[in-house]
């Protein structure tokens, strides 16, 4: 079952961090939305009684967190069924919408190849399809220079193309699908995959022969998270001669299973991969809060961690890199230490033959850069990154994220990226390390000349400016528009800015309108945050806003603490004890908006996904349906007859977490939420 919370939220609350509201107030606002003729449901009542922390309140709904209770099937249809009354009015909007976001997408979607080995690997979603395909061919197929560029933009499919993997296939045959974790193995014969077929996230191991089309049944592993291919077992023989090579006792502890770029290690603790059974070596000491990530290169681990450092090197919560010898990896000592420079923050990195790239965050913006491997200096006790020279990715002004590539060859000297906005469609970068140049390989495709009933005007890409200047004077890329990234930065304005919080601590919040259409003070918004789980927030291109901004909305993300962003310091002084911080850095960011006359003050809304849901619902949306429901029935308790019509909600009783899944399904969500946000603020008329 897929939740998400979707309110209006009256400005006269929204200076209170823990009051969250649908149509209601205190005060009975008598919306003009028309109301259907019957009554919302009205669940049953069992008395419960809970006591936590000293407390002890009646939860008379608290049958409902038994999913296996046929009366909470009942219920949840009836809501859907009141749901679909109280938005009868809306159908011919939601129809409008979804035609144009769906008349926006390309009719097909192809991925530029990315050659691993002898083999070009890519995905496609085929005409009319919810959802990819992965292929891939042989890279000897390439012959002449028009056939590689046609075949990179998916203007061509090749005769020899092989098919591993079929999303559109397994959705048909189970209902719904959502395939987590993809990984061929490195000598390309199979594939090995976990796929959820029930919406629970619970994913099934699938093992599938490339060169005989056919899974493997007997090496199908219910509950998978992470998987890597070592040198183990072979595929065929019976499960019951296996024999586990590592087991996690902990449930405190998280185990992520993952194999070093080039292959030689995995890494759970550290296992050779071509010798699985020989045993475990243990990085570093085992620590709550601490965390290593792994890398090889020429008998070098390369970790990065948070691990505290004597002598006051590193006491923060943020993370620097080390590197040791093979042969020293259970030696207390880690030898060469590289700290990141002032007001940058370290958050990831990846491994090349002749390379090491660092992902790194400025004052809240995507960074990167490469390092030539091996170091040409001799690294003392301590040394920073700016003192290995290295050679920072050019990229867009504007860019609000920044996503790599599957990057599977150890041995290139290209880094793919795919770069991204609220005002510029995703594009696809190569960064040739070695050269220290940049090409754009793709740039996602906008049908803006046929939306129909939208008011889009047609676009027209134009050059966007680049953040980074070339190091040591290098040309950057070829002297050509075709070089450049294009946005839609001349019909929408997307700027930055920094919020005061309650305690004050600065709060990034991105601000999305339309130049022409949107006005100071008197056009509704939408603010869209998570904070949770160190993830950033999601502030990619997705034409499907197009249809808000045209019309004058305002489209804000804030980034607050709990989410990424900021670094591990910005996630923990968001979660735990400190989730109160979150809260009040979104009103804080929905006071801004209407203060300063972004949003009409009786106009703003919110959206939060998943753990989302507790920022603009201030309800708890952690393991079930349930919560939501609750919510909800407790709501039309304490208010009015009128205002508790008002209250809807929906619950889609065939999706997953992460809802339908598919391009076209997702539109049709998408336009069902944002007719309901112009129901609840009377613009039915006006669409």
């Amino acid at each position: 079952m897929a939740h998400r919370l979707l309110i209006h939220l009256p400005y006269s609350h929204a200076r209170h961090p823990f009051i969250t509201t649908s149509f209601f107030s205190t005060r009975c606002l008598r919306p003009s939305a028309p109301f259907p003729p019957q009554s919302p449901p009205s669940p049953k009542k069992i008395p419960f009684t809970v006591s936590v922390h000293g407390r002890t309140w009646q939860d008379p709904y608290h049958w409902m967190s038994n999913t296996d209770d046929p009366h909470l099937l009942e219920h949840l249809n009836r809501e859907n069924s009141y749901t679909n009354a109280f938005m009868a009015d809306t159908l011919e909007l939601c129809s409008q919408l979804s035609t144009e976001m769906k008349t926006r997408l390309p009719s097909s979607i192809s991925t530029p190849p990315e050659l691993w080995g002898p083999w070009l690997y890519y995905q496609y979603i085929p005409e009319g399809k919810e959802y990819p395909v992965l292929c891939r061919k042989l890279e000897t197929e390439r012959s002449g220079w028009m056939k590689t560029i046609l075949f990179r933009h998916g203007m061509t499919r090749s005769k020899n193309e092989e098919v591993l993997l079929d999303w559109n296939e397994l959705a048909e045959r189970y209902g719904y699908v959502h395939v987590g974790t993809c990984r061929v193995s490195p000598d390309h014969n199979y594939i090995a995959y976990t796929v959820d077929t029930s919406g629970g996230e619970r994913f099934v191991l699938q093992v599938k022969d490339l060169r005989s089309g056919l899974n493997d049944p007997k090496v199908e592993v219910d509950g998978v998270v992470s998987l890597a291919w070592v040198l183990c077992r072979k595929l065929g023989y019976d499960l019951v001669n296996d024999l586990p090579v590592f087991t996690e006792s902990d449930s405190s502890f998280c185990v992520d299973i993952t194999s070093t770029k080039d292959g030689k290690f995995i890494t759970v603790y550290v296992i050779d991969s071509a010798n699985p059974m020989d045993g475990l070596q243990r990085l570093c000491e085992r620590t709550s809060g601490v965390q290593y990530f792994v890398e090889h290169h020429s008998g070098l681990f390369y970790i990065l961690t948070n691990a505290h450092l004597p002598d006051g090197k590193w006491s923060g919560d943020e993370y620097y890199l080390v590197r040791c010898r093979v042969e020293d990896i259970q030696s207390p000592k880690l030898q060469n230490i590289i700290l990141p420079d002032k007001d940058t923050i370290l958050c990831d990195m990846d491994i090349f033959n002749g390379h090491l790239v660092l992902f790194l965050n400025k004052k809240g913006l995507p960074l990167l850069c490469s390092l030539n491997l091996p170091f040409q200096i001799d690294l003392k006790d301590q040394v920073y990154i700016q003192d290995l020279k290295p050679w920072y990715f050019p990229m867009p002004s504007n860019t609000c994220s920044a996503i790599p590539g599957s990057n599977h060859d150890f041995l290139t000297a290209v880094y793919r990226m795919v770069l991204s906005s609220p005002v510029m469609p995703d594009v696809i970068v190569d960064y040739d390390m070695s050269r220290q140049t940049y090409s754009i390989v793709h740039q996602e495709e906008v049908n803006c000349d046929s939306v129909g009933q939208s008011r889009i005007p047609p676009f027209e890409l134009i050059n966007n400016k680049i953040q980074e200047p070339c190091s040591d004077k290098k040309e950057c890329a070829l002297d050509s528009d075709s070089q450049r990234w294009k946005d839609f930065s001349e019909v929408y304005c997307c700027q930055r800015e920094e919020v005061v919080s309650h305690d004050g601590v600065k709060v990034p919040l991105t601000i999305v309108y339309s130049r022409e259409f949107w006005q100071k003070g008197q056009r509704p918004g939408l603010l869209i945050g998570y904070g949770a789980y160190g993830e950033d927030l999601d502030k990619s291109w997705c034409s499907d806003r197009l249809s808000l901004l045209d019309r004058g909305w305002v489209v804000a993300f804030a980034d607050v603490r709990g989410g990424g962003g900021g670094g591990r310091s910005w996630h923990k002084s968001g979660s735990g004890l400190n989730k109160h911080n979150s809260i009040s850095d979104f009103v804080s960011c929905g006071n801004y908006l209407v203060s300063e006359g972004y949003v009409h003050r009786d106009q703003l809304s919110a959206i939060g996904w998943s753990a989302g849901g507790l920022l603009v619902g201030a309800a708890m949306n952690m393991v079930g349906v349930w919560e939501g429901a609750k919510w909800v029935a407790k709501v039309r308790d304490s208010t009015c007859t009128h205002c508790s019509r008002s209250v809807i909600m929906k619950t889609s009783m065939i999706g997953g977490h992460f809802g339908e899944g598919g391009r076209y399904a997702q539109c049709d969500e998408t336009a069902y939420e944002y007719a309901f946000l112009m129901k609840a603020f009377g613009m039915l008329n006006e669409c």
